[in-house]
């Protein structure tokens, strides 16, 4: 198990995580995530797996339509670090663009069908 570190692009907001090597990740074509571009990790996480950090009031949440996932974003510079997932409530999928030790461009990258849910 490896300990995964990432912001947002200010810093304000902080995760970390644990987990084998990560070695692919995952994009989703419904209407927010194709608006985002972010490739997320392809495995959720528990509450408890995820440590989330970040300065009081950074944190902003955005949701739509069943108003069943929760989109997280930056205050100050907007990144999305993290959500949780409307398959799994409660279970947290992670933008692997925010962690430094990751390269989005050279790892695996499937598509998931969300926007036919």
């Amino acid at each position: 198990m490896k300990t995964y570190k990432g912001t947002c692009h200010c810093g304000a907001i902080a995760f970390s995580f644990e987990h084998e090597e990560i070695q692919s990740g995952l994009k989703c074509n419904c209407s927010i995530c194709k608006r985002k571009g972010a490739v997320m990790s392809d495995f959720t996480l528990k509450p408890e797996e995820l440590e989330i950090n970040g300065k009081k009031g950074a944190l902003g949440l955005y949701q739509f339509d069943t108003n069943i996932a929760k989109h997280y974003f930056c205050k100050t510079c907007g990144i999305y670090p993290f959500h949780e997932t409307m398959r799994n409530p409660g279970q947290f999928r992670v933008n692997l663009g925010c962690i430094d030790d990751i390269d989005t461009n050279a790892i695996k990258i499937d598509i998931f069908d969300g926007k036919s849910l």
